[in-house]
């Protein structure tokens, strides 16, 4: 069974900035897409962005030119760099493995991301 560890979660005022990592326990993914979710208390986990092997990236429109997903492929470290947060992006922060050849769907334990004044 994978593991994916996350960090850089924490606390910040609105306008701040966060970076977010997830890793693997282990490598040898293949294909995959990498992304990153979250979910606000009372509401549903959402998509936040995905970046694939090739680096194609997609983004939750709430986020764009705010938040810039990226990948090391060389570590399958996946990586999210929130600027200008708002309060509205106070959530728990999932990252997910997808495979694109072989099926398989990897959720990371959750960070919490906190803004407020």
């Amino acid at each position: 069974q994978v593991q994916l560890v996350e960090s850089g979660g924490g606390s910040v005022q609105p306008g701040g900035s966060l970076r977010l990592s997830c890793a693997p326990s282990r490598n040898g993914f293949g294909s995959l897409i990498m992304g990153w979710y979250r979910q606000a208390p009372g509401k549903q986990r959402e998509l936040v962005a995905t970046i694939s092997t090739g680096g194609t990236t997609d983004y939750a429109d709430s986020v764009k030119g705010r938040f810039t997903i990226s990948r090391d492929n060389a570590k399958n470290t996946v990586y999210l760099q929130m600027n200008s947060l708002k309060p509205e992006d106070t959530a728990v922060y999932y990252c997910n493995f997808r495979g694109v050849v072989v099926a398989y769907n990897y959720w990371g334990q959750g960070t919490q991301v906190t803004v407020t004044s």
